[in-house]
């Protein structure tokens, strides 16, 4: 039971976690509960269907089929979240103003959150799909009863979602001014934690050779399965013993996702500049 609620709980706060700080970065947004709730349903629904076959999926392509399908699904994660910081973020306090300045702003607000529905939707369906293969695998190989493996599965289901509700509650609190500059700075770093993922996947399947030895070891300090490195890498994408390709695409990511945002605010502030000038 303890094995099963630490691996759920441990799948459920990294989605969790992801959910909460788009949740609290969409704040103020018309039907953003909608659009979240959708991404949920449908990744919850994908994971499962991803789950039964994953027996054919990771036959693909001499057997590195699931590999490439995380490869995928991390890939378009990562572009949805890179669109979110370099197009939404540098206008989104003014879209919140008009979304609540005018009624009719909802069709406004829905057209900026499909992209980071989506992104929800591919977090929970690779975390779900993760969660029901260990939970169907432990219950086959396992010695204990299915009520105390389900039952440790729903203490970690629930210990993880509250874990993102707390996140949430957290940011909540944070007035609306400075609410996007924190939520900003977490989803880059979520980027760069997707990004990191992405390059231990592309190692992991064989399509990537070089950079792959690790370049330090902290497992004896913090290790990834531990509590705080759980933690830590549903936050920052923590790894006790990170390639050197990992490093590169998140710090790579990072950067360059920094400086998109950074070059487009400069432009819509100069674009709004002229238009007052003029008017």
């Amino acid at each position: 039971m303890f094995a099963t609620g630490v691996i759920v709980f441990r799948e459920t706060l990294e989605a969790a976690l992801f959910i909460g700080i788009i949740a609290a970065a969409t704040r103020g947004l018309p039907l953003r509960s909608r659009w979240l709730a959708a991404g949920v349903v449908a990744g919850a629904l994908g994971s499962l269907m991803l789950a039964a076959g994953m027996g054919q999926v990771s036959a693909w392509a001499d057997g590195i089929g699931q590999d490439l399908m995380n490869v995928a699904i991390l890939s378009i994660a990562l572009l949805m979240l890179a669109w979110h910081c370099v197009w939404v973020s540098p206008q989104a306090g003014k879209m919140v103003m008009e979304a609540k300045r005018m009624g009719h702003a909802a069709l406004e607000g829905s057209s900026t959150l499909w992209a980071l529905s989506l992104a929800v939707a591919l977090s929970v369906l690779r975390e779900g799909a993760e969660t029901v293969l260990f939970v169907s695998g432990f219950l086959s190989g396992s010695s204990e009863g299915l009520l105390m493996v389900l039952s440790g599965a729903g203490v970690g289901l629930a210990t993880g979602s509250l874990a993102g509700i707390m996140i949430y509650w957290g940011l909540a609190r944070i007035k609306t001014q400075h609410l996007f500059a924190v939520t900003n700075v977490l989803i880059l770093i979520l980027a760069g934690s997707l990004a990191s993922q992405l390059a231990k996947t592309l190692l992991q399947a064989g399509i990537v050779m070089r950079w792959s030895t690790p370049l330090w070891d902290g497992s004896a300090l913090l290790a990834n399965d531990s509590t705080l490195g759980t933690l830590l890498h549903a936050l920052v994408g923590y790894e006790a013993r990170p390639a050197g390709l990992q490093i590169i695409f998140y710090l790579g990511t990072i950067s360059l996702i920094w400086f998109a945002a950074k070059q487009m605010k400069a432009s819509i502030d100069n674009k709004q500049a002229t238009a007052a000038a003029v008017s």
